[in-house]
């Protein structure tokens, strides 16, 4: 017999309470995946929490003035992977260097904003609102998701996702794993919500129950959303070539959102750590070394998923470090860095030119290009997002992405 209007909001307030938040924005969106917009470009943002010191990661090997003020520091010439005469990537970043000679690594030189602070959390604010202006509330990719699918964007990490991503609709999902979003069907909770799956999917069709048609056809997107999480769970984690580190795991996340088709846009993750006042050069080599392989193992899983020409990965850190190291044998709070671009459509090599080492701003490298100038090409000429009501100035595109 066909349900009645009482056995339907019993049957599908079942099914929709035991579905994890994700999955049932996932059902509710899965129309849209295949369709135009639901297979467009996607963002992945690398954090670099804590001020990484962009010169020793982009090195100036070639310039007497580098090992002049980094005597203990100053990575041996006859260690770097050279890009050039010049510049050089740090020892630990092999798989960068491997990007690079694959033509889809873009190192975005001199990087910064005026008058910078060398405060860890007013200089990330400013990062993440793209201004230096407390009032404001949301941050630049929470502005960007607003109408994008799904939600627009994920936050695969611990905790509350950062102001970057925050906008007036709150904070968008945070996600640790995929066995998170998994249809709880064990026990006897389990037991009860797949009876009433299996009723509603069961139930004759019927012209006169609209409602019951609503309910059958989104629960057929849900179990379907829950086959393609699963599958790609499982194919990501027979692959065996991600390396044990929690960046890694990270990115194999978001990598199998990827591949199980999920209709967000935006997905962000942190590496901490590089705040290397003592004892820098196994630090930071450790933490050079955990991005520089966790993201040359993101980048071969989406080759193996066929999802590489629409994900851009862009990476930034609050600040750099001074050019001079300090009496610890680490370095202080600085100024300019750089930013990494990954994906087919970037524009390979060294962007601008490094910041002079002789030519400095109260001990630190000037910057050339402002921070929002790169936020600006990744929203109008990536993401196809409008930046002017979400980038306070102008900032010009640069040239960094392939047409």
């Amino acid at each position: 017999m066909p349900y009645s209007r009482r056995q339907f909001l019993a049957g599908s307030a079942a099914v929709g309470l035991a579905l994890p938040p994700f999955l049932r924005r996932a059902a509710l969106a899965a129309p849209r995946a295949d369709a135009p917009g639901g297979e467009d470009t996607v963002l992945v943002v690398v954090q670099l929490s804590g001020g990484n010191d962009g010169l020793n990661t982009v090195v100036p090997y070639a310039d007497p003035a580098y090992r002049r003020l980094r005597p203990t520091l100053a990575q041996p010439s006859g260690r770097v992977l050279k890009i050039d005469d010049e510049l050089a990537l740090h020892p630990e970043m092999t798989g960068f260097s491997q990007l690079l000679e694959d033509s889809c690594l873009s190192v975005v030189q001199g990087i910064g904003y005026p008058n910078a602070t060398r405060s860890h959390f007013e200089s990330m604010d400013t990062w993440h609102r793209a201004s230096p202006d407390e009032s404001e509330r949301f941050g630049w990719l929470g502005k960007a998701r607003v109408g994008l699918p799904g939600g627009g964007g994920v936050f695969v990490g611990e905790g509350t996702s950062p102001l970057a991503m925050f906008n007036a609709t709150g904070h968008p999902l945070t996600v640790q794993s995929l066995d998170e979003h998994r249809l709880p069907l064990d026990g006897e909770r389990g037991r009860r919500t797949r009876s009433t799956i299996e009723s509603l999917l069961d139930t004759e069709p019927t012209r006169s129950n609209e409602l019951l048609e609503l309910a059958r056809s989104s629960t057929r997107s849900m179990l379907e959303a829950e086959e393609r999480f699963r599958r790609a769970a499982e194919e990501n984690a027979a692959s065996g070539d991600w390396p044990d580190s929690g960046l890694a795991r990270r990115l194999r996340v978001v990598a199998q959102l990827l591949a199980a088709k999920s209709p967000e846009r935006i997905y962000y993750v942190e590496l901490d750590g590089f705040d290397t006042h003592s004892g820098q050069a196994p630090s930071h080599a450790r933490l050079l070394g955990e991005l520089s392989t966790a993201v040359a193992a993101f980048r071969r899983s989406l080759e193996q998923s066929g999802q590489q020409k629409r994900v851009l990965l862009m990476t930034f850190s609050e600040f750099g470090r001074r050019v001079k190291e300090n009496g610890s044998q680490g370095t202080d709070h600085g100024a300019a860095s750089q930013m990494f671009l990954v994906g087919d459509a970037v524009k390979p090599g060294v962007v601008g030119d490094h910041p002079s080492l002789e030519d400095l701003e109260q001990g630190d490298l000037r910057h050339h290009t402002d921070f929002r100038s790169v936020y600006r090409t990744v929203l109008e000429d990536w993401l196809r997002v409008p930046a002017e009501t979400i980038l306070p100035g102008d900032h010009p595109k640069l040239d960094l992405l392939q047409a």
